[in-house]
């Protein structure tokens, strides 16, 4: 059918099917800035302007928009290199993580301002409560939009731009000074150094692309030829293919490939996104005999169009033996439980007849020891909690688009948290050679764990193999939810020993980990839950186990934290209550036993990802440590003192209304020691700009903004003369990929050395340039090379290494691995609204304060603490996925699953100390991951000061307080 429509003013005529959306139309015609983010319209992605009226273009057809007006963010894009205001005041506020819903935020404060052209805060976030922002929190969201509004109306609103905060425990007093909550405040530290671009909040090195909905993510291209797959996914929980019959699916007109476990070679690995070797069990193949849970895959079809492939899915036949089923990690491992993996040619899995996977156990003295210390103890304390699973629901779902380049290399373009990972994992599933592959990241539409996996390259690769044409495979929201991968569920106990003062004497900790059908990241998820449980308080005796669970559930992996959230909920749950039985106050309990700069970290050696036996020499140490500013400052800003006010904790005007505040100490570490590695290469061009070319991965968290920072700082030229190149296994060096909080201090540091030895060139030219005899009288700054008061140009030096004079190509290559992990520490603090007569837990505010040592761009920084904050907002109260009694997900959509929107989250406010960690590059440690951590013990404290009453598992959602209150 032909359409007419009006599309960013220009009169358009479209053909199209009955059935297309108007997303798909105008994807076809080039309007990049509309993306899918679900089926059903929840995330808002697609937004555009339907005559002035903001409106989801994923559930709208094409057809129905014929005859009105259709505006999308390309409208606004009128001159190259230039900005319109909103998109400056977006790039300015630090509002662009991933940018993948940029457009439709840009067109919704457009929407909104024409309307309002002084929007109050709720006015903002009531405008943007139908655009899901997984990422930043909405904080900064809401900050550029006032900010857009400032300049619309003629005024020159405040920069954005760190509000300095004096140190409390250095007998600083002063109040925060006023300041919109969307500015960081940063806690300097005096020995810390002085800095030109490093610790500035520089606008990200990517944002004109990203607030201009430019081409840059996965599906942001156009390739001739392209088949479209699908995967047929199993509806049972646990069954054996006995018989598949493809044989309709191949007659249908326009399928080229149907691919299941009887055409496909079976060749066993591991699907987690980790350094080599993978950690066993290798218990997956591309295609099984056996399904695990609803959604594992079954069979995988290329045809000419979606519409096609998911017909041919549907007309295979496939013929199950249905299994029992076990979803509850305890009963897994009990006897009797249906064995989930029984396959003869799986290698290393712990025992498999009681579902075990994997055991994980280090403790820092024997059994006998730490036994005897508990039958000797003052008091013992012993508590068992239960954590969910959680999903990543990054807004983009994973992608993957291949094809055989012109020498007939296999060309993976996907939205990978790890390129050089996968592209190594792949090879021997396609029967390849890893030099036959390519493996391509551009931007990524969010990940948080979840595409640290090798999740759709195999598929593709098979398809493209199969068919010799470019394919194309993008999960669905449903089976983002049930067949991408999910946070582990963990049943987790703490037994403490502790001394009439209330100082820890020994720590038992013990946690079966759901890992869902497959092992994946179930080892070293489990490990880490054991490093954070077991490390940020000082005691003689520890001990840790844990047993991987292999489960009929979708299956567990990477999510932000790692482990962390899983731990730390009941550590430090178990820590508050301790302190309510001793009568001591829940931060000074703390403040006994909490680790200082100079303590060991003694339980790391025996649960590194490679065991102890790989690790040699000392105890770690905690080299940098600011936990007693970070308290100092979170409660101050939240008014801890009011938990003694009965007045405030029992509003008279609101009975049924309890408050509370909580409290939640965290530590997280930065890289795995021993093991990440990442690499730099940096070239100078003609005009003394520079190339950095890197293997680390920007997920939207301001990496390669904050790598071309570190750059520069060295270089003495701004950020803006870095032009960044990241992740393409082809043409940037190695690096692991974006997990364990690793690339701000390993692959910065790769940077930082590569920069010095490009100034080292640098310097010797200029000095023969300047006549200068000793080159260590040269300084680099403001793109000039300076001898005192005579200088001489970036610009002049390259042309003359390039073209005059004993010629060169001025570049270093730098790679870096640690064998240190300096653990970020975080002060979380949380108050809460109880109505004791439904159970409803209202946050009312939060705060964090991090040390994350020297902080290189406060603005990104900030914007990933606020993010972390909401994503844990959800743990805390409403993110679960629930399963029927067959293992259905009963709310695989956004909606059903709760995540928190913009007219929902509450007020947060971050704070950054500073401390000088010597092993980061220019003092850094990570901030990434830490702000994930704390915020559900905390609420859950906050609900027990309130109230009095205990809730040991996650969510909180109003029936279970309901039930604990009437307990």
């Amino acid at each position: 059918m032909d359409i007419e429509l009006v599309l960013n003013g220009v009169p358009q005529q479209v053909t199209c099917e009955p059935g297309d959306s108007l997303l798909v139309v105008l994807r076809r015609l080039g309007c990049f800035s509309v993306r899918y983010g679900s089926e059903t319209g929840e995330t808002g992605a697609a937004a555009v302007l339907v005559d002035g009226r903001l409106v989801s273009a994923d559930v709208l057809l094409a057809a129905q928009a014929g005859g009105h007006e259709v505006t999308t963010v390309e409208s606004l894009n009128v001159a190259t290199g230039e900005l319109h205001p909103i998109q400056a005041a977006f790039v300015e506020s630090g509002a662009l993580q991933s940018g993948y819903s940029a457009g439709a935020m840009v067109l919704a404060t457009k929407a909104l301002l024409e309307r309002l052209p002084d929007p109050t805060e709720w006015e903002v976030r009531d405008a943007f409560s139908g655009i899901l922002d997984r990422e930043t929190g909405y904080a900064k969201v809401v900050d550029a939009v006032q900010r857009a509004a400032a300049l619309l109306r003629g005024e020159k609103p405040d920069p954005m731009a760190p509000v300095l905060v004096e140190r409390l425990t250095d007998g600083g007093g002063a109040p925060v000074p006023e300041a919109p909550l969307a500015m960081p405040r940063l806690v300097p530290s005096a020995d810390v150094p002085h800095t030109s671009v490093v610790g500035k909040g520089v606008p990200k090195v990517d944002a004109l692309k990203l607030v201009k909905g430019n081409p840059a993510f996965v599906d942001d291209i156009e390739l001739r030829g392209m088949l479209y797959a699908k995967v047929l996914r199993s509806p049972h929980a646990h069954a054996r293919i006995v018989a598949i019959d493809d044989s309709a699916a191949r007659a249908l007109p326009g399928v080229h490939a149907v691919l299941h476990t009887f055409n496909t070679p079976r060749v066993k690995y591991a699907s987690g996104g980790q350094s080599w070797p993978n950690p066993r069990p290798w218990d997956q193949v591309s295609f099984d005999d056996k399904v695990r849970h609803v959604g594992d895959r079954v069979a995988a079809v290329a045809a000419e169009s979606p519409e096609v492939a998911e017909e041919a899915c549907r007309l295979i036949e496939v013929t199950y033996d249905v299994l029992p089923a076990v979803f509850d990690e305890v009963e897994a491992i009990s006897p009797g439980a249906p064995v989930i993996h029984d396959e003869a040619d799986t290698e290393g899995i712990h025992d498999a007849a009681r579902n075990i996977p994997r055991r994980v156990n280090g403790q820092t003295v024997s059994d006998d020891e730490i036994e005897a210390v508990f039958a000797g103890a003052e008091h013992v304390f012993e508590q068992t909690f239960h954590v969910q699973q959680q999903q990543q629901t990054p807004i983009e779902p994973h992608i993957t688009i291949g094809w055989l380049d012109a020498d007939e290399r296999l060309v993976l373009r996907s939205s990978t948290q790890v390129p050089f990972h996968a592209r190594r994992m792949v090879a021997p599933l396609l029967g390849l050679p890893v030099k036959r592959i390519r493996v391509v990241k551009p931007r990524l539409g969010g990940g948080f764990g979840g595409k640290q996996e090798m999740l759709l390259e195999d598929v593709v690769g098979h398809l493209v193999l199969a068919t010799r044409r470019p394919v194309r495979l993008e999960l669905t929201r449903e089976e983002e939810f049930v067949s991408s991968r999910i946070r582990h569920a963990q049943t987790v106990t703490f037994r403490s020993a502790v001394d009439g003062e209330g100082r820890l004497l020994a720590q038992d900790h013990h946690v079966v980990g759901n890992t869902g059908a497959y092992a994946t990241h179930g080892f070293t998820v489990q490990s880490v839950s054991g490093q954070r449980g077991l490390s940020q308080y000082n005691c003689p005796a520890k001990r840790y186990t844990a047993d991987v669970a292999y489960t009929n559930r979708p299956v567990a992996g990477a999510f932000r934290g790692y482990g962390a959230p899983q731990a730390l909920f009941a550590l430090e749950s178990h820590m508050d209550d301790i302190a309510r039985s001793l009568g001591l106050d829940p931060i000074e309990l703390r403040r006994r036993n909490w680790v200082r700069t100079g303590d060991p970290l003694d339980i790391l050696p025996a649960l590194g990802e490679r065991g102890a036996a790989e690790i040699a020499g000392e105890l770690p140490l905690v080299t940098s440590c600011a936990t007693d500013e970070c308290v100092a400052q979170a409660v101050r800003a939240i008014g801890w003192e009011r938990r003694q006010d009965p007045g405030w904790k029992q509003p008279p005007d609101r009975p049924q209304i309890r408050r509370g505040l909580g409290f939640a100490l965290c530590m997280q570490a930065t890289s795995i020691p021993n093991l990440d590695m990442g690499g730099a290469s940096i070239k100078m061009n003609d005009d003394g700009s520079f190339n950095l070319l890197v293997g680390a991965t920007d997920l939207g968290t301001g990496a390669d903004t904050v790598l071309a920072q570190i750059a520069a700082e060295v270089l003495g030229v701004g950020s803006d003369d870095v032009i960044v190149y990241a992740a393409d296994t082809d043409m940037t060096p190695f690096d692991v990929g974006a997990y364990a909080d690793s690339t701000t201090y390993i692959s910065g540091t790769a940077v930082k050395r590569a920069a010095e030895a490009v100034r080292e060139r640098i310097v010797l030219r200029a000095a023969r340039l300047l006549d200068v005899d000793d080159p260590g009288e040269i300084e680099l700054r403001g793109g000039h090379a300076w001898a005192g008061k005579r200088s001489v140009s970036l610009e002049d030096v390259a042309l003359h290494a390039l073209h005059l004079e004993d010629q060169e190509q001025i570049m270093a290559t730098a790679s870096y691995v640690s064998p240190e992990s300096p653990p970020p520490f975080a002060a979380q603090v949380a108050e809460v609204e109880v109505d004791v007569e439904t159970g409803q837990v209202t946050v009312v505010r939060l705060v964090m304060a991090v040390d994350c040592g020297v902080v290189i761009n406060p603005t990104t920084a900030s914007g990933q603490v606020e993010g972390a904050m909401v994503q844990a907002l959800g743990y805390a109260l409403t993110e679960d996925l629930v399963l029927d009694e067959d293992g259905r997900a009963v709310n695989a959509r956004f909606g059903p699953y709760w995540i928190f929107r913009s007219d929902d989250t509450p007020p947060m406010e971050v704070f950054l100390v500073q401390t000088m960690e010597p092993s980061g590059p220019f003092g850094a440690k990570s901030v990434g991951e830490i702000a994930i951590d704390g915020v559900a013990p905390a609420v859950r404290n906050a609900i027990v000061d309130a109230t009095g009453v205990t809730v040991n598992e996650l969510p909180l959602t109003p029936e279970r307080v309901w039930r604990a209150l009437h307990a």
